[in-house]
């Protein structure tokens, strides 16, 4: 087997997986158990995440992102809008990419609103792309990374964590997040 044909199938076999799990929506039942079980561990890497969350206007939590490809890369998952700790409207996250992407990987992601306004111009947009319609700050990748003062200024907060799998490239920049029809 030569490697084009290798490529070929890698590509084609992560394009199954991805859109496989772009069809099977979970119900707002299993995003939910989902969320819970996010914060839980996001609430274990450092104390400090509770106190970072009870102050924001709202939480993004994305409990399952997965992403993968060998050179054209897709990710994508679903998740669920908290303000005051409580569901109020969900979202799916996804991106395609040409490049460096190598692998197939999983991963946990909490994005916290710390301001009134972020959070509205984020709830008013017509599909929000991380990293291009707002500043975002990328707090943290994997369990014990630490913040300063100047990150915690941002309006929202990315926290990382919880990556499984093989892959060489587990950014979040140019994600769009959409709201999941209900």
């Amino acid at each position: 087997m030569t490697w084009k044909h290798v490529l070929q199938i890698t590509v084609s076999a992560v394009a199954m997986l991805l859109a496989s799990g772009a069809a099977r929506a979970d119900s707002k039942a299993e995003i939910d158990v989902g969320v819970a079980s996010a914060m839980s561990r996001f609430y274990a890497q450092d104390p400090a995440n509770r106190e970072l969350a009870r102050k924001a206007a709202g939480v993004l939590v994305f409990p399952h992102i997965t992403k993968g490809g060998v050179g054209i890369a897709g990710e994508y998952g679903e998740g669920a809008l908290l303000v005051g700790g409580h569901p109020v409207a969900y979202y799916s996250i996804g991106a395609a990419s040409v490049g460096a992407t190598v692998g197939v990987g999983q991963r946990s992601e909490v994005l916290l609103f710390m301001t009134r306004e972020a959070l509205d111009g984020f709830r008013k947009s017509q599909g929000w792309t991380v990293g291009a319609d707002a500043q975002v700050a990328v707090v943290s990748k994997g369990a014990g990374a630490q913040y300063d003062n100047e990150t915690l200024r941002k309006p929202i907060l990315a926290f990382v964590f919880g990556e499984k799998g093989l892959i060489g490239d587990l950014s979040i920049e140019g994600a769009k997040i959409t709201m999941k029809a209900t």
